[in-house]
């Protein structure tokens, strides 16, 4: 089995939501995913985009993806911010995870940012043990802040 990793294209998104939605399901949140694929589509691949993506394709098949985007630091300057890592669940243990965060770390570090940052669910432990072997830290400290329209 190889795994290529590779930037997401546009064709890639309809798979790409597929993927979003079951990371959704295994966060417990299985109708939060309100997004439209166009509009998915024109985020990422439009004529500004917000978001990239890598996603980890095996024998021509797409089971995992990242997704982020630029967050600004007042203190830091640019940092990448990882909005979604996910493998489909028969296909974890197979490194795809880990390939894909250290792509994510090279385009870090090719982009001159100054740090990676990303959010996990305090109760997915594996999530969590994945991260402790990069030596994350964990910031106790902030509370996540959000408005909906």
């Amino acid at each position: 089995m190889q795994t290529v990793i590779r930037r997401a294209v546009k064709e890639d998104c309809p798979r790409m939501m597929e993927l979003i939605q079951g990371l959704a399901d295994y966060e417990k949140m299985p109708d939060e995913v309100t997004v439209a694929l166009s509009h998915f589509e024109e985020s990422g691949f439009g004529e500004c985009p917000v978001w990239w993506g890598f996603v980890a394709e095996v024998d021509g098949v797409v089971y995992g993806f990242a997704l982020y985007y630029i967050r600004y630091s007042t203190w830091k300057g640019q940092r990448l911010w990882l909005e979604d890592l996910y493998v489909e669940p028969h296909m974890r243990g197979k490194k795809i995870g880990a390939q894909l965060f250290e792509r994510l770390i090279e385009e870090a570090k090719e982009k001159g940012y100054s740090g990676m940052n990303w959010q996990a669910l305090d109760w997915n432990e594996p999530a969590l043990n994945f991260y402790r072997k990069y030596n994350a830290g964990f910031d106790p400290d902030w509370i996540n802040c959000s408005i909906n329209f």
